[in-house]
């Protein structure tokens, strides 16, 4: 043979390459695939909840193939037959015939594809409910029925959502199944059209009338299951959610008898195939199109507009007797204690004595506002950061409950100097340290006190592992482990102010996924598109690589049927700092209860709402309280409420996942709190729903809404948030860590009065007993003020507060020197009778360094207000001379900046230098004087006097800008230098 003749010719090798390239490209990305799922084995199989992701896989696949074999083959099936019984000597128009000529040598093609691409579509839906069918193949009883069709709630929770989406994809793939055989069966003459007549062979007549009639059949059925969905449906102006008076009495039976009605059409159908009539099946469909409008929508709507709305109340009270029943029930309100309180606003002496242990632990110390000060007087180095919004927990401190302001000190990177992949990935991989601060107590120069602090750290907390690899602020992913003997390269903490060599360290523990080989470290250069991850000699054998190590994103990891709590906190548990989180089954199906969106029931100034939201609940329960190890990241699961069937149903999906109660800690049960979140949701049910009667609820003439923050912006007003305190209830004998938020009355305008109507506090303690809840762990309780009395609402009493004169002076003198004053979270406590109004002041220096400190602290009670430097002084003052009661910062430290270890460089401590500031002291005092001589003056008419009084204060002034520029300088308050001292504290009724 000759060699022309071995060459293939061009367009054979085109052919070739092609392939070649098209196999590879596809090799590529099959691999990117394997890498990523390959990755998420090693990720769950390491933190020991492999089975929570090969269950999701295997339900997700499953789940596809049966959506995909149940659109594709019926589909399938219809175009096959249509095409094979055709009539073979049909006579077709010339249009007909031009599209056979086209279609045909596609028709294979077609015949097969077209069911594939369906088949592919469908199989995603239905892989994206797993859920639905999991529940319903897992569904446990409620043991308790709706009012309406006595069936247990569990069917409406697990069973009756996967019905009616059975019943629409299987409507959904019979009538594309339907329209499929239309169109073959016209495209190969099995059905005619001539003129107005209309031919269809025996075969076309058979498949098209077993086909709709299965249709039929189907909607019948849906139709049938829309009457149990009525229980769940809003109605009556979202009075009742679920079946009102119209639903029972005329939509539910509308809808039974149309379900009828479909059944027999299919039927007629279904003898269509056999007799070969179509008069009556196109009969029947046309009278259940009339019947759709006439019994079920004119029907209802009669019955509504001429027998319910004339008498709606006396008619729907029953079931909106339902509706607040079960809401409250879904809500987890049903044991909520209502207690009457006749609060009074008489601020007499000694009022607080018998709440002396409450007011021991009022907390002055806002963690909304007092971050700043972590940042400046803890943050050591620019690459660790405290969080915007800190967190409220409490520790038991010389045998007493504590109520601490506490953090973690987390790497941020972005304060690195040196960036590289090195120093990112391999230096840089943790933050370090529990810092903690006295809710209650102050130093004598405005700073937080220290219950824990410095690095090292040290404190009060004992002996725990500092180190903090998994946090929110955690890098995207870090690479750490190394071989026993190798030299440590992580910083550990920085040094000293002598420079002292920093400390290193090498993780010891079992964190991540081990690189070991060199396929995982290519699987993760891939996921990560970071080729250093094969390429640099820190990886070892040894290493491990972490990520995903935000706790939230964990728990939500390996619980993904849980709805979780917007924050974590941190605490130091059996020695070890661990993240908690709180995690809730929630359902939109509950019968009779009330729907609401969660992302705006629990917005407000702390936690934003987002802009769409798609959460819409009416069943939560707080069903698990997990926890993430923040050095080794493991996650563990706790079944908080037992007796939830939701989760009883998820763990029968998960088994081995959720620990009991009995495996929780003295101390982890220690730090468990009442969940924020589900707290704004009761709140905001019951802002509503605390009407318990159907014909109140009805008139509405009692409804509460939860008020503004007053230190939100009045251009755009944000809820106040609950806060966590140590107080001591009506009902209670003893003094609980608690939650709580007011109600004032709901108004459609701005011109609603900011008076108080009710007070709800949870109690959030969960005991100290291993393995045992406390028995008044969430015991609800709400105080119902009189309607007859005008207690002011924390509006009202934040307008006083800023209109008072003498305090609006006393502001004006703190503001000097470039300062900002800072108003903090405004505490209402039930005390002395009545309702106690606490809030601190800071001052921030409007520098650029600076943090706010705590100067003033604003109390009323009744019309009654005082402002003083201390808590302790401000209650004396406020109840005439003698509260009766001791605040927990009447014996102020002289400097709260703690201790400061071998971290201390890189900040200042605020000493209180400028305290002995004479010069300065003596202007202030001269200052104060003269604006009361001159309110005096202004008071009586006696220009004169208000003359001397005025040129007296700006001398004053003027002595006191100069002695602030001395030799004794004296930095605007809240910067790293030394803050201003106070003006002497005052006291003044509301005029």
């Amino acid at each position: 043979m000759s060699s022309t003749a071995a060459v293939r010719p061009p367009g054979r090798r085109r052919a070739a390459i092609w392939i070649t390239l098209g196999v590879v490209v596809a090799l590529v990305i099959l691999f990117f695939v394997f890498a990523g799922l390959y990755a998420d084995i090693l990720w769950y199989q390491q933190l020991g909840y492999l089975n929570v992701l090969t269950t999701q896989w295997f339900a997700g696949t499953a789940m596809f193939f049966i959506g995909f074999f149940a659109m594709a083959v019926p589909l399938w099936l219809s175009i096959m037959l249509a095409y094979r019984l055709r009539p073979v000597y049909a006579k077709l128009n010339t249009q007909l015939d031009r599209y056979q000529q086209v279609i045909e040598p596609l028709r294979r093609l077609a015949m097969y594809g077209i069911p594939i691409v369906f088949g592919i579509f469908a199989g995603v839906s239905t892989a994206s409910r797993w859920q639905t069918a999991a529940m319903w193949l897992n569904g446990t009883s409620y043991g308790k029925s709706d009012p309406l069709f006595h069936l247990d709630i569990g069917f409406y929770l697990f069973a009756l959502p996967f019905y009616r989406s059975a019943a629409g994809f299987a409507s959904a793939v019979v009538l594309i199944a339907l329209l499929a055989t239309l169109a073959t069966c016209y495209l190969y003459g099995s059905v005619r059209v001539s003129g107005r007549e209309v031919r269809i062979s025996k075969s076309a007549r058979v498949q098209i009338s077993v086909i709709a009639g299965l249709y039929l059949l189907l909607q019948g059925i849906s139709i049938w299951l829309d009457r149990y969905a009525a229980v769940t449906d809003s109605n009556v102006n979202d009075m009742v959610n679920g079946a009102a008076y119209t639903d029972v009495n005329a939509t539910i039976p509308a809808r039974a008898v149309l379900a009828g009605i479909a059944v027999l059409v299919a039927l007629m159908f279904f003898a269509t195939a056999f007799i070969g009539r179509w008069r009556f099946p196109i009969v029947g469909t046309a009278l259940l199109i009339v019947a759709a409008l006439v019994v079920g929508a004119i029907y209802p709507w009669i019955v509504q507009r001429f027998q319910v709305d004339p008498s709606q109340k006396t008619l729907e009270t029953p079931y909106i007797q339902r509706s607040i029943d079960a809401t409250r029930d879904a809500y987890g309100l049903s044991n909520i204690d209502v207690i009457p309180y006749n609060a009074t606003t008489n601020a007499q002496p000694g009022a607080l004595r018998q709440d002396a242990q409450t007011t021991a632990q009022i907390r002055i110390m806002d963690p909304a506002v007092i971050s700043p000060s972590f940042q400046q007087l803890q943050q050591f180095r620019q690459y660790y950061a405290f969080p915007r919004n800190l967190n409220v927990d409490r520790y038991r401190i010389n045998g007493n409950e504590q109520d601490a302001v506490v953090s973690v000190r987390e790497l941020n990177q972005s304060g690195l100097t040196s960036r590289s992949w090195f120093n990112d990935t391999v230096v840089y991989t943790h933050g370090y340290g529990m810092v903690a601060a006295y809710g209650n107590q102050r130093s004598s120069d405005g700073q937080p006190v220290f219950l824990e602090s410095g690095i090292p750290s040290t404190g009060t907390l004992g002996q725990y592992e500092p180190r903090v690899y998994f946090g929110q602020q955690s890098p995207t992913y870090s690479i750490v482990g190394a071989p026993k003997g190798s030299k440590p390269v992580e910083l550990d903490y920085p040094g000293g102010s002598n420079n002292a060599q920093q400390t290193s360290t090498t993780f010891t523990g079992n964190a991540g996924p081990k690189l070991d080989n060199v396929f995982k470290r290519l699987v993760y250069a891939l996921k990560f598109q970071d080729e250093q991850i094969v390429l640099s000699d820190a990886v070892n054998s040894d290493s491990q690589i972490l990520y995903d190590r935000d706790p939230i994103k964990r728990v939500q990891k390996v619980a993904p049927y849980l709805t979780l709590d917007s924050q974590a906190y941190p605490a130091v548990i059996d020695g070890r700092i661990k993240w908690v989180i709180d995690g809730y089954t929630t359902s939109d199906q509950y019968p009779y209860s009330h729907v609401g969106s969660l992302s705006d029931a629990i917005a407000d100034t702390e936690t934003p709402k987002p802009a769409y939201a798609f959460d819409d609940i009416n069943y939560i329960r707080n069903s698990v309280k997990a926890t993430v190890d923040a050095y080794d990241g493991s996650v563990k699961l706790y079944a908080w409420d037992a007796k939830d069937p939701v989760l009883q149903t998820w763990e029968k999906v998960f088994p081995t996942t959720v620990k009991p109660i009995s495996d929780m800690s003295a101390q982890l049960l220690s730090h468990v709190r009442y969940p924020a979140d589900m707290f704004k949701v009761q709140r905001s049910v019951l802002g509503q729903y605390h009407v318990t009667d159907a014909g109140s609820f009805y008139s509405r003439d009692d409804a509460w809404t939860t008020p503004n923050d007053p230190t939100s912006s009045p251009s755009d007003p944000t809820l106040q948030p609950p806060y966590y305190l140590t107080l001591q209830m009506p009902g209670q004998e003893t003094p609980s860590f608690s939650l709580y938020s007011t109600f004032i009355p709901q108004a459609a305008s701005d011109s609603s009065r900011s008076i108080l109507k009710g007070y709800l506090a949870v109690d959030a303690d969960a005991g100290s007993t291993k393995g045992q809840v406390a028995s008044g762990y969430g015991k609800l309780r709400l105080l119902s003020l009189p309607s007859s009395d005008t207690i002011p609402g924390p509006g009202q009493v934040q307008n006083n507060f800023n209109s008072d004169p003498t305090v609006s002076q006393e502001l004006n003198l703190l503001r000097q020197g470039k300062t900002d004053v800072i108003n903090g979270n405004l505490l209402t406590l039930p005390v002395g009778g009545g309702l106690l109004y606490v809030q601190p002041v800071y001052v921030k220096s409007t520098g650029e360094t600076s943090y706010p400190i705590l100067q003033k602290v604003l109390v009323a009670f009744g019309d009654k207000i005082a402002f003083e430097d201390t808590l302790d002084k401000a209650l004396d003052s406020l109840f005439g001379g003698d509260s009766g009661a001791t605040a927990g910062d009447k014996n102020v430290p002289a400097t709260g900046g703690g201790s400061t270890g071998g971290g201390s460089s890189g900040t200042g401590s605020g000493s209180n230098a400028g305290a002995n500031n004479t010069a300065l002291q003596q202007a202030l005092q001269a200052a104060k004087q003269a604006l009361a001589a001159r309110q005096t003056a202004l008071q009586n008419g006696d220009w004169a006097a208000y003359g001397v009084a005025d040129a007296q204060l700006q001398q004053a002034l003027q002595n006191a800008i100069a002695a602030e520029g001395g030799s004794g300088t004296v930095t605007a308050p809240g910067s790293t230098a030394t803050p201003k001292p106070a003006p002497t504290p005052t006291t003044t009724p509301k005029k």
